[in-house]
């Protein structure tokens, strides 16, 4: 079963392309990061603060799409975690109907943060990034493993 988690914190440091989400267990303690780029969290930055821009963007235009069509967005599911990739859903209500697209955890939270739409994590997630959080006895660089590619 999904758990409901927040977007906790976004960093953002201009000189590089790798930013940085937090999501936190709404009712817990879990929480982990998720690299994304400086497109995506300006545009969550942005949507955060509620600033309009003159021409919409491509995560309003989206929302707009999504809304002139007669649906809503209801929720984003952050589903697998593979090879270091986070995969997530968009989850769409069209008249009763639930339509699930295939998203960037990074797209879909720029998409949903100015509604408030519920962000929820698979337990599978969860239970991988709490194993990759653990102690590593082969220290990274060692291991021959790929550092990862959050988004």
């Amino acid at each position: 079963m999904p758990i409901q988690m927040e977007l906790a914190r976004i960093f953002i440091r201009e000189m590089t392309d790798m930013q940085v989400i937090e999501l936190k267990e709404l009712d817990g303690d879990r929480s982990f990061p998720i690299v994304i780029g400086l497109p995506e969290a300006f545009a969550i930055e942005r949507r955060l603060k509620g600033v309009e821009v003159p021409r919409p963007q491509t995560h309003d235009l989206l929302s707009t799409l999504i809304t002139q069509l007669g649906a809503r967005l209801d929720r984003i599911i952050i589903h697998e975690l593979f090879e270091g990739t986070f995969y997530a859903m968009l989850c769409i209500d069209h008249g009763g109907q639930e339509i699930d697209i295939d998203c960037r955890p990074s797209d879909a939270i720029a998409l949903g943060v100015a509604e408030g739409v519920p962000i929820f994590v698979s337990e599978q997630v969860l239970n991988e990034m709490e194993q990759d959080a653990a102690p590593d006895p082969d220290p990274p660089g060692e291991s021959g493993q790929p550092p990862h590619d959050w988004d």
